[in-house]
């Protein structure tokens, strides 16, 4: 079942983050479909946030350099809204151990600065919150549902279930239109491949297009991957789909892979590159998971949404996009 693409044309939409990854893809996609598009990021060095994510868009797009903490800079903006796409955050596991203050007034502070907001200045504007499939830890069982029990591996997971425990209590308590989305591996143009920050795909792929070699470490760890096109219309399905408000749910995309296979299918894609299995370094293994891949049939049956993108189809766009923008992302 398709969303009506009418909907969007016309409508004033914000969506934090998007200079970043995920956010920069939904902007661009929320601009073809007609949408009056702000965005929120603060730019912050190290980050995921790129200027490039934004240029040349089908129509225009205000952006806003500020936190989404930062109640003046933002308010206008976010009082004019109608749809919230809440999708800021740092992504960095090793970071948030390294600087944990820091990660917690970026994925927790900030978090509930904005949600307070919204709940005095709008608090019928339609929201997605992009939240992630972290904070379930290691799977007791697999594929893993929504009722998984709930396990924090790290600092950041600790912190972007705090955020999204921020917003579904203030739909329940406030009656604010709020769905979360727990995201997994999304991957394709515009994520960050300088390093493995945001990603370990992201510094495998460029590490092919250099015609380097990349680690994989350990290697038989299962994991589901998300086409970014395929996520960015699932938020767009969500924003429509009533059935889904106040809730949370898991979304995935491809069917699992192990580590070894991925890299294998993705030096053959690329037809440059090599890679090295190795041991997992002891500060990454105490917070590994092991095998992860999701049930996310909840999220299919309320919206309506498939994923269209097999995951070779996914790697040969992604790929295709950086050996064109090389330039813009090391």
């Amino acid at each position: 079942m398709a969303y009506d693409s009418a909907f969007w044309r016309g409508l004033p939409v914000l969506v934090t983050g998007g200079a970043g990854f995920i956010g920069s893809n939904l902007a661009r996609r929320l601009a073809d479909l007609g949408a009056e598009v702000t965005v929120v990021d603060r730019m912050l060095a190290g980050y995921g946030a790129n200027p490039y994510n934004l240029s040349q868009p089908s129509r225009p797009i205000a952006l806003i350099e500020a936190d989404i903490g930062a109640d003046n800079a933002i308010q206008q903006a976010v009082a004019a809204a109608k749809v919230i796409f809440n999708f800021a955050g740092q992504t960095s596991h090793m970071d948030s151990m390294q600087q944990p203050l820091e990660d917690m007034a970026l994925n927790q502070v900030a978090n509930l600065r904005f949600i307070e907001l919204v709940r005095r200045v709008n608090p019928t504007a339609r929201m997605v919150f992009s939240s992630t499939r972290q904070f379930y830890g290691a799977p007791r069982y697999l594929p893993v549902d929504e009722n998984h029990p709930l396990n924090p591996p790290d600092i950041n997971g600790i912190h972007k279930l705090a955020a999204e425990q921020y917003h579904t209590l203030y739909a329940k308590v406030y009656g604010m239109p709020i769905t979360a989305l727990r995201l997994t591996n999304v991957y394709g143009p515009r994520m960050r491949i300088r390093d493995a920050k945001q990603t370990f795909l992201g510094i495998w792929i460029r590490h092919v297009i250099e015609n380097g070699t990349f680690e994989v470490w350990g290697g038989t760890q299962r994991r589901d991957f998300s086409y970014v096109e395929d996520l960015v219309e699932a938020a767009l399905h969500c924003a429509q789909a009533e059935a889904t408000i106040g809730k949370v749910y898991n979304i995935g995309g491809h069917p699992s892979i192990t580590l070894d296979d991925l890299a294998d299918l993705l030096v053959k894609l690329a037809g440059s590159g090599r890679f090295l299995r190795k041991e997992f370094p002891a500060e990454r293994k105490k917070i590994d998971i092991g095998d992860y891949y999701c049930d996310d049939s909840a999220f299919r049956t309320a919206s309506g949404w498939q994923p269209r993108f097999s995951l070779e189809d996914g790697l040969l766009r992604t790929l295709e996009f950086y050996r064109a923008n090389t330039a813009f992302y090391l």
